[in-house]
């Protein structure tokens, strides 16, 4: 038996172009619901709606042996290619094993610090404001944004997108499509340096 290695993009890369093909409605609406539903029998895990974070430590490692095995059996799914990336258990845990435990957004005064946090950490979690994906006007992009920005609870902005592009439809794949992520990063910038907040995490 091979002794599995920590995987590289290269080789997600070659697995989403030859993992097993799925039509995308069958994961969606079949083989992802019903495996969740299985393996929440499997483990007795049950949402108590009075706890938004689990603090019992056998349904906490319950839920991650029911992820960990539900990862392992379904993979993930490649919309672009319509294929399973499968993953073995010892390449998720080896991935798990040589994570990253911290990363710095942001720069100067306004860096962050993220770690991880168990669910009795005393330490704040990092805030991340904004609009997040949601489409934004060209004329409201920039204050939208810098109200976030302003907030001193906000440590960092998760941008939303330009649903126009000097009147043009960003069309995937388009030239106004490149034209547009440039102009939310500037936007962006700009409007962290208007609040006070260059070097803000984006």
């Amino acid at each position: 038996m091979a002794i599995a290695k920590k995987l590289t993009v290269f080789d997600v890369y070659e697995r989403a172009k030859s993992g097993p093909k799925v039509d995308e409605n069958d994961w969606d609406f079949k083989i992802i619901p019903q495996t969740a539903a299985r393996l929440k029998e499997k483990y007795g895990i049950k949402m108590d709606k009075k706890t938004i974070i689990p603090t019992d430590k056998k349904l906490m490692d319950n839920l991650f042996q029911a992820g960990l095995e539900m990862l392992v059996e379904c993979g993930i799914y490649c919309i672009d290619t319509k294929r399973v990336i499968k993953y073995s258990r010892e390449e998720v845990m080896i991935a798990i094993k040589t994570a990253p435990t911290r990363a710095i957004y942001g720069e100067g005064n306004q860096a962050v610090v993220l770690t991880n946090r168990s669910y009795n950490d005393k330490r704040p979690p990092i805030i991340q404001g904004g609009p997040t994906g949601a489409p934004c006007t060209e004329e409201m992009f920039l204050a939208i944004h810098q109200s976030y920005a302003q907030e001193p609870l906000v440590d960092t902005i998760v941008d939303g997108v330009l649903q126009t592009i000097k009147g043009y439809d960003p069309t995937p794949g388009s030239p106004w499509e490149i034209a547009a992520v440039k102009s939310e990063a500037l936007l962006v910038r700009m409007a962290q340096e208007r609040a006070g907040r260059t070097g803000m995490g984006l």
